[in-house]
């Protein structure tokens, strides 16, 4: 395209085009060509409701109609020829418009702006990947409690500091996922409610005098209404904002669990093993298995904590309205967008993908002396012992059975009774690691049978939430 068909689309302010660097700088068709449906989706609704209007004649709407179809089918095609000189997807596709249907191209932007145009663009993008990270957050949840309901009773040791504390069972650990993931999930919807109000008909800044129908547009689009406010419309990204800030916290979720199978899957360990699906091998050692898939998306977190960081560092200060400094807000979201769609779907795939050594998780469950506050709890319930004196006494025991190199539950009567004379033998049906976390019935504990009360609890809710979500799709 010639530089004079490129400052024609700026309008007869510019004498003459841009150089080089400008151009460079300027461009930014390389990355949001990417919102190419948005910004035919809001080109034909704004032109069918500026017919609805009277603005533009009928057949002028029906023109720009069909030569978007065309428009979307070229690029869907890889027929369409993007222009770095067109600077960015708008002007690309008017362009081509104008090259298709003629000066009825030039009526579509009336009663609008790029401002507007790119903020709603924007807005349907960072909308569908919401919807889309809720559908993945959801597929993750169901994998976690059907392991969970698996491995109701399957005792591992729980830790603290990386250090064996407790004996839990590992659908316990699963559901603990499930909660993160639920607030996740929780923070997509809650964010999708900020979202949905269309900023189209905001036009540069001001709202424009021609008689449009901003409610119209925003139904035609799908969003609950338009924005309230002109100004705000064009220079919020506070939505975008939402969706990095919602995927660093999911990707951090996923990058904990990612960090344990990595730590479960060692040989020093070896409580899972992941399929070649989700392994590699050593170019130089025949016997490794690397857990890569969980490696890389424990690394996740870094590119999509970086995105919230660049794009708040770019909105920070910048005075009302528009400003070119937000051209810098699409391609760091754009990456978390895929980034954390990858890591969901990793995560999911390797959840299912687990094999479980259940002996190898419970022979570990009884190790550290893990049973320990469960024998605390006991002086303190069967013998009256404030439960400081029964945390010494259990120190001591500890110290016993560490000084013969044997469990709790192996230490003898005797020597247990040496510490405190009114132990009974019936200490050590609490000292086995099955009746540990039988015991741990309080509301959210380990104890299988709450396990299975939890999973049926989040099966219903998930359930009930899509059911909502169905209804108020179709309000």
């Amino acid at each position: 395209m010639s530089q004079k068909t490129s400052n024609q689309m700026w309008g007869g302010r510019f004498a003459s085009g841009p150089d080089a660097i400008m151009e460079e700088i300027n461009a930014s068709i390389d990355f949001d060509r990417r919102l190419y449906a948005e910004d035919i989706a809001g080109s034909k609704a704004h032109a069918e409701m500026l017919a609805e209007q009277g603005i533009i004649s009928t057949a002028d709407a029906t023109a720009i109609r069909d030569g978007l179809d065309q428009i979307a089918a070229e690029i869907t095609e890889g027929r369409f020829s993007f222009s770095r000189e067109r600077e960015d997807i708008h002007m690309n596709i008017e362009a081509r418009l104008a090259e298709i249907i003629g000066p009825s191209a030039g009526r579509l932007h009336t009663a609008r702006s790029r401002n507007d145009q790119v903020a709603v663009d924007f807005r349907l993008h960072v909308k569908a990947a919401l919807q889309s990270t809720a559908g993945a957050l959801t597929r993750l949840i169901e994998a976690l409690l059907d392991r969970a309901e698996e491995h109701a009773g399957t005792v591992m040791p729980g830790f603290t500091h990386l250090q064996v504390a407790q004996p839990v069972t590992f659908g316990h650990h699963c559901l603990a996922y499930v909660e993160m993931a639920a607030r996740d999930l929780s923070r997509c919807r809650d964010a999708l409610e900020r979202l949905d109000e269309s900023p189209l008909g905001a036009a540069a800044l001001a709202g424009t005098g021609f008689p449009i129908d901003r409610h119209r547009t925003a139904q035609a689009l799908g969003f609950r209404e338009p924005t309230r406010n002109s100004l705000d419309s064009v220079s919020d990204r506070d939505f975008a904002l939402e969706f990095l800030a919602v995927a660093a916290i999911a990707a951090t979720h996923l990058s904990r669990l990612a960090e344990e199978i990595v730590i479960w899957s060692t040989p020093q360990f070896g409580f899972v093993r992941l399929s070649d699906a989700f392994s590699t091998g050593s170019s130089i050692m025949p016997q490794k298995r690397n857990p890569d898939a969980a490696e890389l998306v424990r690394a996740k977190p870094g590119r999509i904590n970086g995105a919230l960081i660049s794009l708040l560092t770019v909105m920070k200060g910048l005075p009302l309205t528009y400003s070119k400094d937000m051209q810098e807000d699409k391609e760091q979201v754009f990456d978390a967008i895929d980034s954390l769609s990858l890591a969901l779907a990793a995560a999911t795939g390797m959840i299912r993908d687990l094999s479980v050594d259940t002996e190898r998780m419970r022979a570990s469950a009884g190790h550290g002396y893990s049973t320990a506050t469960d024998l605390a709890d006991w002086l303190v319930r069967e013998l009256g012992l404030p439960f400081r004196e029964a945390h010494h006494v259990t120190g001591r025991a500890v110290a016993l059975a560490e000084a013969g190199k044997v469990g709790l539950e192996a230490l003898p009567l005797e020597a247990l009774q040496s510490i405190d004379g009114r132990i009974t033998e019936a200490v050590y049906s609490v000292l086995g690691v099955d009746a540990s976390v039988n015991s741990r019935t309080s509301f959210g504990g380990t104890a299988p049978d709450n396990v299975r009360s939890q999973i049926a609890y989040w099966r219903e809710r998930l359930t009930r939430e899509a059911d909502q979500q169905q209804s108020g799709d179709r309000s």
